[in-house]
């Protein structure tokens, strides 16, 4: 097996495993019952908490646990009925949201600031804005953004409105390959998501900074500070915390092995594929292409192999156990085309012939070399068929 769809799901590390073990069997109890054993699961569970918070420069108090990045999103966007996201954002933001207006995109696939500032009335209540796009990778500047949601809010206190302004963002496939600072990037809110790191699917949190007020989707025992009620699920928190913890000592290691990963992808593409280019032609070509950005983390290949259809190479490639798919997997499952790739202006027959590659753990040179070899002789199938 090649697996090639990483931004996708992550197979739980084994040492994540093995701390949670414990948690399913043995130290069982309802960390909110009143005995001893409780007590200590109780610890156990705020400790890694507290661990988890670190990883992001924040206290355990200012983390809700949730079953995932999805349920975290609609916390922090459910409260609200102005909001501001970009095109590009995750479906889980583009429809968890009320009342949204869409900020554009430039070229590189950054945000429009000056479109940012247009569309930023005193009206609009949040800001949505991933660190890292899910399909592309494009790392976003939250600093720059923060910046200008500082300034708005003093203009906001000078006029005597009152309405809240809070920047989110969902930072769900930055935390393998990015040293995560809340306070740095200046958010309010933060979504994350267990399943991309190599902890279990069905684990999530939202950073909350001190001052921001949220309402509970979830209501019934009070967990997480009253806004998300709910048995703590330990094991899972317990594998998050190690998780968050492993990837955070692995940041540079694991930036330079994913570097060297995608040009030796990019390299055997072109080796295969005469005109394949590794960045994006500047004048309309037929040519095949890796959309390379400045500001993009290693582990994303989006790759365009135009006029071909991307449902029939992932069939070819999965006969051969190469696993890839075409942009985010919740869409992909649906048959809709791309709306990040859409919102960067690519013509239709582009968006239909996309694939995401996402590099990861599992991965290996030599799977890096037979993958690209095997999705070059897919690609090259399709075209052949198309002429006859």
């Amino acid at each position: 097996m090649i697996y090639l769809d990483h931004a996708s799901a992550t197979p739980v590390n084994k040492k994540v495993l093995t701390a949670m073990t414990p948690y399913f069997a043995e130290e069982f109890f309802n960390p909110s019952a009143p005995y001893l054993p409780a007590k200590h699961v109780r610890e156990a569970y705020e400790d890694a908490k507290n661990r988890l918070a670190h990883t992001i420069g924040a206290k355990g108090t200012d983390i809700i646990i949730t079953s995932g990045a999805t349920e975290a999103i609609h916390l922090a966007l459910s409260n609200f009925s102005n909001i501001l996201a970009l095109a590009t954002e995750h479906p889980a933001v583009l429809q968890n949201a009320k009342h949204l207006t869409d900020v554009k995109v430039k070229p590189d696939g950054r945000i429009d600031l000056d479109d940012f500032k247009q569309k930023l009335t005193n009206q609009t209540e949040v800001i949505s804005v991933s660190l890292v796009n899910n399909e592309i990778g494009v790392i976003q500047p939250l600093a720059e953004i923060s910046a200008i949601i500082r300034e708005e809010r003093l203009k906001r206190l000078e006029k005597g409105i009152k309405n809240p302004l809070y920047f989110h963002s969902d930072a769900s496939q930055a935390l393998n390959l990015l040293d995560i600072n809340v306070s740095r990037l200046g958010v309010d809110m933060m979504t994350l998501n267990g399943a991309k790191i190599g902890a279990t699917k069905g684990i999530g949190a939202l950073f909350v900074a001190h001052g921001v007020k949220l309402q509970p989707v979830i209501r019934g025992g009070g967990q997480e500070q009253g806004l998300r009620s709910g048995t703590e699920n330990v094991p899972g928190v317990i594998g998050f915390a190690l998780a968050s913890e492993l990837a955070k000592s692995h940041l540079s290691s694991n930036r330079q092995k994913y570097s060297e990963y995608r040009q030796l992808f990019l390299k055997e593409l072109q080796r295969h594929l005469p005109d394949f280019q590794p960045t994006r032609p500047k004048k309309a070509s037929n040519s095949p292409y890796c959309l390379t950005f400045k500001h993009q983390i290693p582990t994303f290949l989006p790759l365009i192999f135009p006029r071909v259809d991307a449902e029939r190479l992932i069939y070819k490639l999965e006969k051969k156990q190469v696993y890839v798919s075409t942009g985010a997997a919740c869409a992909a499952s649906k048959g809709q085309k791309s709306h990040v790739l859409t919102a960067l202006g690519l013509p239709d027959d582009e968006v239909a012939g996309s694939l995401r590659i996402s590099l990861g753990s599992t991965n290996t040179k030599e799977q890096i070399i037979k993958g690209a070899h095997f999705i070059a002789t897919a690609v090259k199938e399709e075209y052949a068929r198309q002429a006859r």
